[in-house]
């Protein structure tokens, strides 16, 4: 096994390259030995090679003497859910959420959905793997037993609970389920509502993603952002709302078919959940004005995280916030375990858009207007050592394109410019998951100036070696 799979918040890698099917059966051992958990959870993502995987972590845990409910095939939220309803002490979901059908890992999760990551027990996991000691508990005869619990329709039940259904009003709405399950959940909780579906996007499960665009099953990915925009204005449709793999992110069209940055959407949701219960929002780095605004705004309390799930979740428990949200589309609820969760932002979008009475783009464009922002921009290397020197150059440089403030290190790089040298920010930093740098640029009403410093960055990580792989904002999409 290679032990590099073990990330900062989960276990990623590529079958049969990077792990074999029975190195899951030494993590479940491992993952004993160092929780001692006498029942968990599992399940299992859309991925072909994800059944045998998960056989190895239930093998793994009886073994060890633990109990296990077998959940099937799941998205990763419906793992957050069962382990707090059914009270076990621990879970793992498997999945590589949007990686290609090649890839495959875990998340990890310990008792009320608490999160396993660096910070809290994962690299203890993967030393426990590395010491390779035998894992069976002493009285080896009490091997663990293993149930199946159909608990959907106690999901979707908690998933309703969030709004009132009938209050929705009529919509055409696209559906994008990039191959995972959220279109048949999705499908489930529409029942009986005047929203109508009027196109399907990969909304059969199928782990081979071949039918997907790039076989990436992202909707960050410009080529899959466009299927969605053109199925917009195809239709006609009122908006469209894609999930990756996992189901545990979600994103916006509006009903010209263009983006909605997930920025825009947490500032939005704040402000919904703000105006009927008071609290702390958390968000990320990347790209804060529009959230900034909203929560001020609304007499919340402005929370900055790192990104990552792992990291926000744990600061939504620490701060026992109202809801949190990340530029990459994962939404926090603290009435969901304070977990994110895939079809809450959907039905609370779905909801406010009926009780406004407006559209999406009538809800974002003056957001769009006000904190232009240029959407996550990422960019490769040849090697961590030109990944490092271009952060440094990048650093070395700020004062050359303004007055620069430089905020705390929360994650990457992160720097505002005083209004003296014009009103915008940029974030730069490290993927947590994949070797690339990602950087976001903002900007106070001035999307002339955003796109001016977004090149000028650009050419700075291109003079290092950078690669861009994603396309700007402005090469591919026209905001009505």
């Amino acid at each position: 096994m290679n032990l590099d799979i073990f990330r900062a918040y989960d276990i990623r890698g590529v079958f049969g390259v990077d792990f074999e099917p029975k190195d899951f059966y030494r993590i479940a051992c491992a993952y004993t030995d160092c929780f001692q958990p006498q029942t968990v959870a599992v399940g299992h993502d859309v991925r072909e090679h994800s059944p045998e995987l998960l056989r190895q972590v239930a093998l793994g845990f009886q073994d060890s003497g633990v109990d296990v409910l077998d959940l099937g095939r799941i998205s990763t939220d419906m793992l957050y859910f069962a382990v707090v309803r059914y009270q076990t002490d621990g879970g793992i979901v498997i999945t590589a959420s949007h990686n290609p059908a090649a890839s495959n890992g875990m998340k990890l999760v310990g008792q009320h959905a608490a999160p396993i990551s660096a910070d809290t027990g994962l690299f203890a996991v993967r030393d426990a793997v590395r010491r390779g000691t035998s894992f069976a508990r002493q009285n080896g005869h009490c091997r663990g037993n293993l149930w199946a619990i159909p608990f959907l329709d106690a999901y979707l039940s908690h998933l309703r609970s969030f709004i009132g259904l009938r209050g929705l009003s009529e919509k055409r709405i696209v559906l994008n389920a990039n191959g995972g399950l959220a279109g048949q959940v999705a499908d489930r909780l529409l029942v009986d509502t005047p929203i109508q579906v009027c196109q399907r996007l990969f909304t059969e499960p199928d782990g081979s993603f071949a039918e997907i665009p790039g076989g990436r099953p992202d909707p960050l990915r410009p080529e899959n952002r466009e299927l969605t925009t053109a199925s917009v204005r195809q239709t006609g449709a009122d908006l469209a709302v894609a999930w990756d793999a996992d189901a545990d992110r979600c994103f916006f069209f509006d009903e010209t078919g263009a983006f909605v940055e997930g920025c825009y959407i947490t500032a939005l949701l704040a402000e919904k959940l703000l105006r009927q219960r008071r609290g702390g929002v958390i968000y990320d780095p990347r790209a804060v004005w529009a959230v900034e605004h909203a929560v001020v705004s609304n007499e919340g309390r402005p929370i900055l995280s790192r990104c990552g799930h792992a990291f926000i979740k744990a600061g939504m428990r620490e701060s026992q916030a109202l809801f949190g949200g990340e530029a990459s589309g994962h939404y926090y609820f603290r009435d969901n375990f304070y977990a994110d969760n895939g079809m809450i932002p959907f039905l609370l979008v779905l909801e406010s858009l009926s009780v406004q009475g407006i559209s999406l783009a009538e809800v974002v464009n003056h957001l769009r207007a006000a904190y232009p922002v240029s959407g996550e921009i990422n960019y490769s290397f040849e090697t961590n050592c030109q990944m490092r020197d271009a952060l440094d150059a990048v650093n070395a440089s700020i004062g050359c394109w303004g007055d620069p403030c430089i905020e705390a290190p929360i994650d990457g790089l992160s720097v505002r410019f005083l209004p003296g040298s014009g009103n915008w920010r940029f974030n730069l930093r490290k993927s947590n998951t994949e070797a690339l740098l990602r950087l976001n640029v903002e900007a106070i009403a001035d999307e002339a100036l955003l796109i001016e410093k977004m090149m000028r960055i650009t050419e700075k990580l291109e003079s290092i070696g950078g690669r861009r792989e994603t396309k700007f904002r402005w090469e591919t999409e026209k905001f009505a």
